[in-house]
């Protein structure tokens, strides 16, 4: 009996020091090293990527978006809503990329699943959004995305290489270097 207390006591002691080396001072660091000061950013080599995301809806205007319609195609998934502060703070950021990458194969799509129509608009007005933002009131849109990979909070950006597959994952804030060297990779990718 007090053996088998010993033994599960030190694989209790093991299993401590495997989370304890992945504490929060690693979790920002992906495969490829990449790390953000605002929000944990994690990405998957081809191998361990999944999907691909079935992800559709209709947008702020009333159109449907598919993502499977940009397979070939690099895509940004940012999740937003208006009143958050990191995502107002990161809105000129994305608009940046999707403007400078505009005629490079990527893709850059909003999920807002708190806004309504009118305020989602609003704030695409304000900071001349050029892409277009999925409304998912109704959550099957972030049900479609927690399929594949957590969204843990809003912002939360998630990057599909050009085969609709998870490549890459920023909780909170994005940083524009970091999201333009994971996006400049995919590219590359063949």
């Amino acid at each position: 009996m007090r053996a088998s207390r010993l033994r599960r006591a030190a694989g209790t002691l093991a299993l401590v020091g495997l989370l304890t080396a992945c504490a929060p001072g690693d979790e920002g660091a992906g495969d490829d090293g990449y790390r953000s000061e605002d929000g944990a950013t994690t990405t998957w080599a081809v191998a361990d990527r999944t999907g691909p995301l079935e992800m559709a809806g209709t947008d702020v205007d009333g159109v449907a978006q598919d993502v499977a319609t940009w397979r070939g195609d690099v895509v940004v998934l940012n999740t937003w809503y208006a009143a958050c502060p990191p995502c107002r703070a990161e809105a000129p950021d994305l608009v940046a990329l999707a403007t400078d990458y505009a005629d490079d194969d990527v893709h850059l799509l909003g999920v807002n699943a708190t806004d309504a129509a009118p305020t989602a608009a609003a704030f695409q007005r304000q900071f001349e959004v050029p892409y277009p933002s999925i409304l998912d009131t109704d959550g099957a849109v972030t049900a479609a995305l927690q399929g594949l990979v957590p969204v843990n909070a809003v912002p939360t950006t998630v990057v599909l290489d050009r085969q609709g597959m998870v490549a890459a994952r920023v909780i909170g804030r994005v940083d524009a270097s970091t999201l333009r060297a994971i996006v400049d990779d995919l590219l590359a990718e063949r």
